[in-house]
């Protein structure tokens, strides 16, 4: 109806163009403008909207407490352990899960469970086992969810650094391959897994990391493995959350810290590894990581140890790329790829070595990376072409591009021995 009336308005006035004319264009446009509010205003009217539920905006934000608003805080907390502890009741336990095997639980009885375990049965079919060990994967899941939502102050999904090592200092006495420590080395061993949680999942340094994170990856499953007491250990070594292994990396930091102030120099940094990386990187290292008075703490040896243990990883690549990104330009060029090699020719001169040509260096670089620009190298031409370790280390360690270089008579003398070896 609305729109036949101002359709009708509108023809008569272009029937009548002598109406116009005595009308001016902006009274012309109000008069529009009048009989439109008007005409819309009946219709819409027509059409009232009889729940009372739409006059008003719902609320959708809810302020935090302040720090100061104790008593807030304190109903918050309470509340969320009363939803965290009911979401509790609603898993399996271990006697439920065990009884699974004969009685049914209707949650994970779906045709969305049973298509995604469906592979290639030939007749339709999923594994038992299968079946429980996701029904347990999944409990596990929920479990740690809630675990570690107890410690997620803030209530909005992520753990903060503080959060992340009160959850591992508690956890500690449940795990018995840590029985060994001492209670005055848990401090360290709790800065030294709650670092690699952060140096991987936390790229952008934000200080805090997803939970949802934190399950995704394997980092809490290799945690958890140390409640394992028949943990081998040879495997225990290879792992960084071990009590060998962290203690292994606190006693290299304790061995580089020549003059005892618990802080390293880039003297004591240079002594790292094989000692043979150059000064031009080290330079770099104290440039752009944290430090107190030009010395390094622990926190951040234990990112540099994470990035160089770990070169093939993008989180790593990322950290010594920024490190060889000495203008700030977000790729690598000749430039800079000449000022880092030459640092290396210097220790080959220093160690009676014949210099390598940097124009045969380069070279390689570009056949490996296979950039997307000839001239520049970007971090995710590093990441993409699998080869971000092997040229890292040929840019900022002596005894790194020495492999490199005689790999081919490294393998060659490798498989000498080996033969060796089958004779006897």
């Amino acid at each position: 109806v609305f729109w036949k009336s101002l359709y009708r308005i509108m023809l008569s006035d272009a029937q009548h163009p002598s109406k116009q004319t005595k009308k001016s264009e902006q009274e012309l446009k109000d008069e529009e403008m009048d009989l439109f509010t008007k005409y819309y205003s009946e219709w819409k009217g027509g059409r009232k909207n009889t729940n009372e539920f739409y006059k008003t905006i719902p609320r959708f934000y809810y302020r935090l407490p302040a720090k100061d608003e104790v008593l807030l805080q304190k109903l918050r907390e309470e509340s969320r352990a009363v939803f965290l502890q009911r979401k509790s009741r609603e898993l399996l336990d271990n006697e439920e899960l065990q009884n699974l095997w004969f009685f049914k639980v209707q949650q994970f009885f779906t045709a969305k469970v049973f298509a995604k375990l469906l592979h290639t049965d030939s007749y339709g079919r999923i594994s038992i086992m299968q079946f429980f060990n996701y029904v347990m994967r999944k409990v596990w899941l929920h479990q740690t969810r809630i675990g570690l939502s107890l410690y997620n102050v803030a209530g909005q999904g992520y753990l903060r650094e503080s959060d992340l090592e009160n959850y591992i200092l508690e956890l500690i006495p449940t795990l018995p391959q840590l029985d060994g420590l001492e209670k005055s080395f848990y401090s360290f061993y709790v800065c030294t897994a709650v670092r690699k949680f952060f140096f991987f999942l936390d790229p952008l340094r934000t200080g805090k990391i997803k939970i949802q994170d934190i399950l995704a990856c394997s980092f809490l499953d290799d945690l958890l493995e140390l409640r394992d007491e028949d943990l081998s250990k040879e495997s225990q070594e290879t792992k960084w959350f071990s009590a060998p292994s962290a203690l292994r990396v606190y006693g290299q930091y304790l061995n580089l810290d020549k003059d005892h102030n618990g802080m390293l120099s880039k003297e004591e940094l240079s002594r790292y590894g094989t000692a043979t990386m150059t000064n031009v990187f080290l330079d770099r290292v104290f440039q752009e990581c944290l430090t107190y008075d030009r010395e390094m703490d622990y926190k951040t040896y234990l990112d540099f140890v994470l990035a160089l243990e770990n070169r093939k990883e993008p989180a790593a690549l990322q950290y010594i790329f920024k490190l060889l990104d000495i203008e700030n330009k977000g790729y690598l060029n000749v430039f800079s790829l000449n000022y880092f090699f030459r640092a290396i020719q210097e220790l080959m001169k220093i160690h009676g070595q014949d210099p390598v040509s940097f124009q045969d260096v380069k070279d390689e670089i570009f056949d490996m990376v296979k950039q997307k620009d000839p001239l520049k190298i970007s971090l995710q031409d590093l990441i993409n072409s699998n080869q971000g370790d092997t040229v890292t280390t040929i840019l900022i360690d002596l005894n790194g591009f020495w492999t490199y270089e005689n790999r081919e008579a490294l393998i060659a003398n490798d498989s000498e021995n080996s033969a060796d070896f089958d004779d006897t």
